[in-house]
């Protein structure tokens, strides 16, 4: 096919997709499945669009996977994260160790199959995907600190999943012993924090004293130091998935000119990534040879699902509380438990032991290809019926406040754009209720499409837009107090909502 054929299917397949995130938007479906079914119908088992190559698949699959955790990262807020951070990292190390192990043992001793391969099909399947886990919970009314620790622990298993994936795939394996393959996970977790420790923090503070010609340019210049972190640390053999999450972890909660365009730009990013991803995902499996793996997937999936990840998640709050870490109740461990999304990350990481030509290694891409749709389908939609159940949803920290900024260098001084969303206590309180510090103002609303300046009596309404200006040394103290309304009302303070997560 010529190049001008190639863009214009692949045009179409993209505003496709465009259009069928609000059908997965209305009914709760992470949008990956309709991608992915997008997928199959371009390849071998559809149109016939040949794509037979793990080896491109997983060199693209792992940037694209750079890609939507560097998203991630810069959309991450670090006040509502930060003390679930803790629990998540506990999660991410020792939960997918348990989960890798429980998998295993299990799947060896129902399927049959080799304890090499179980181990790969255990550390394939260990990661929560940072994809499904933000576009969906993000809609859910959950506590700011059970949704941080599942945002958290997305954006951190991915590392070490891919790490054992990677040396369970390797040649030597089989000499390898349980220190060194923990030894060498240590150093390359230590060498990727450590690169994204650096980059993040230079990376903000040469944008924040760089005057650059086009505002457009600085969201180019952080996601490219994303990837200047993801680079560095994989030529330092560090963790290069752990180095992209922490960089862009600082750099979105950094005080950045064009924030707002900067978090705009990775989002499409992000979803241009998601969508190429899973549509190339999609042609690479064949659904000629998936009924074969159906049976052996579902018994996985309910290992995976009912005990390897409800285990994990047990274990890892014992030990973060026996360690003071922090602790969650059984209601949210076992919303925990439920909300472990698999998605494009496992198949991804599927693809590293077919590139690397280990023996039953596309009868393990098919299984967990099927676990993906099966589980997904089944988990997606019910985790708002399994948090209203469990007693976890948070109504009032569901509509909290997304609030962006245009920095006035020269005034000293911040321009907020605040949405009031439905359910927000924010509605009907006046202007003047708002109580905001000597130095912010709220200078104009935009109501049903029309703006106008409002008067200390004002009642704001849920879909408001507000613009508050306010000087740079108090924007911290305005957004907690606009949270705290937001979510306890004008008599807020009296309360003791803060509005500090």
């Amino acid at each position: 096919m010529t190049l001008d054929l190639w863009l214009l299917i692949g045009a179409a397949t993209v505003i496709a997709a465009i259009a069928s995130v609000r059908l997965a938007h209305r009914t709760g479906l992470p949008s990956l499945l309709i991608f992915l079914g997008f997928g199959l119908a371009l390849g071998p088992s559809g149109f016939g669009i040949p794509f037979e190559s793990p080896q491109l698949a997983q060199q693209i699959g792992l940037s694209a996977l750079a890609v939507i955790l560097a998203e991630g990262g810069l959309t991450t807020n670090w006040s509502h994260v930060r003390r679930s951070v803790p629990l998540a990292l506990v999660m991410a190390t020792v939960g997918v160790t348990v989960s890798i192990v429980v998998v295993a043992l299990l799947v060896q001793g129902l399927l049959g199959i080799d304890g090499t391969t179980a181990l790969i099909l255990g550390a394939v399947l260990a990661s929560t995907d940072a994809a499904a886990v933000f576009s969906v919970l993000r809609r859910l009314p959950l506590p700011p600190r059970l949704a941080g620790v599942l945002e958290a622990e997305s954006g951190f298993n991915d590392a070490p999943t891919v790490i054992a994936v990677v040396l369970l795939s390797g040649t030597s394996h089989s000499q390898a012993t349980l220190g060194t393959f923990l030894l060498e996970t240590s150093v390359e977790l230590i060498i990727g924090a450590a690169v994204g420790l650096a980059v993040g923090p230079t990376g903000a503070y040469a944008l924040r004293r760089v005057a650059l010609p086009a505002s457009g340019l600085y969201p180019i210049a952080v996601l490219a130091l994303t990837f200047v972190s993801y680079g560095g640390a994989v030529l330092l053999h560090g963790s290069g998935f752990l180095a992209v999450y922490l960089t862009a972890l600082i750099l979105g909660n950094s005080r950045l000119p064009h924030r707002a365009a900067t978090r705009g730009f990775a989002e499409g990013a992000a979803w241009l990534a998601q969508i190429g991803l899973f549509v190339m995902l999609g042609m690479l499996a064949d659904v000629q040879e998936m009924p074969s793996a159906i049976v052996p997937g579902l018994i996985t999936g309910t290992i995976l699902v009912l005990l390897a990840r409800p285990l994990s998640v047990v274990v890892s709050s014992t030990l973060a509380w026996l360690l003071r870490l922090g602790w969650t109740n059984w209601r949210d461990q076992a919303f925990l438990s439920w909300a472990g999304l698999r998605g494009a990350i496992p198949i991804v990481l599927a693809t590293i032991p077919w590139a690397a030509g280990v023996e039953g290694s596309k009868d393990l891409f098919n299984q967990v290809f099927v676990i993906v749709i099966v589980f997904t389908l089944l988990q997606g939609p019910t985790l708002p019926f399994v948090a209203r159940v469990l007693g976890v949803s948070a109504p009032g920290e569901a509509h909290d406040l997304a609030v962006e900024s245009a920095p006035l260098e020269e005034l000293k001084a911040d321009l907020l754009q605040v949405k009031v969303p439905t359910g927000s206590r924010l509605h009907g309180v006046e202007i003047f209720e708002l109580r905001l510090p000597a130095g912010a103002q709220v200078t104009l609303v935009v109501r049903d499409g029309k703006s106008f300046v409002p008067a200390t009596t004002t009642r704001i309404r849920a879909d408001d837009q507000l613009l508050v200006v306010t000087t740079a040394s108090c924007r911290d103290q305005v957004e907690r107090r606009l949270r705290a309304v937001s979510r306890s009302g004008k008599l807020a303070g009296w309360y003791g909502e803060r509005g500090l997560e």
